[in-house]
């Protein structure tokens, strides 16, 4: 009952198109498009943490590399069809420039990874302005895979469940060994000797 509410919603949302949003959410949908709010990103938490950069960046890389390799083992272990690759539908399927993707559809890569991204920039930057623009960001470009035709809705929000706990679970890594590196810090733990003069 599921997958078949979940075509009906497809076929609904991806039916609403034209020409001028076409080409707007294949942009939108791009990877290099948003390489400058990535460096953006890193400026800010580099400039907000300093020191601490070094250690983010490690834990960054680690958030990345969950998203995008687990990903790809759920496509490979549940085989769900694209819509666009899909027997029964893919005669209707309203397809842009030609680009259906691989086989798999189940979870969307591109949620996973749009959906780590906001956790787990907006966990440090904790800025509400921030909060809001970044899980809009993730969300519209979730909702473009669905209007090219590319995932159905069930897998868009698979992957940023998936990729909300992933960004979370990182920054919670995070904060333990944030607090674990303070509290072996040996300056943290003494207390100053002080000599008064005589």
């Amino acid at each position: 009952m599921f997958e078949r509410l979940d075509q009906q919603l497809f076929l609904f949302i991806n039916s609403l198109n034209s020409p001028f949003f076409d080409q707007v959410m294949h942009t939108l949908s791009g990877k290099l498009i948003w390489v400058p709010l990535y460096l953006a990103i890193l400026v800010f938490l580099g400039i907000k943490y300093k020191r601490k950069f070094l250690i983010i960046i490690i834990f960054i890389i680690l958030a990345a590399t969950l998203a995008d390799q687990s990903s790809v083992i759920v496509k490979n272990l549940v085989h769900r069809l694209r819509p666009c690759h899909e027997p029964s539908i893919m005669s209707i399927v309203h397809l842009v420039n030609g680009d259906c993707g691989g086989v798999y559809g189940f979870v969307s890569s591109h949620a996973t990874n749009t959906f780590d991204v906001a956790l787990l920039s907006l966990s440090f930057i904790k800025k509400r302005w921030y909060t809001i623009s970044i899980i809009l960001w993730a969300s519209i470009i979730c909702y473009s895979r669905v209007y090219l035709g590319v995932h159905y809705p069930g897998d868009v929000l698979c992957g940023a469940i998936l990729g909300s706990f992933i960004g979370w679970g990182i920054y919670s890594l995070y904060v333990i060994t944030d607090k674990r590196i303070l509290i072996n810090k040996p300056y943290f733990n003494q207390t100053p000797n002080y000599h008064p003069a005589p």
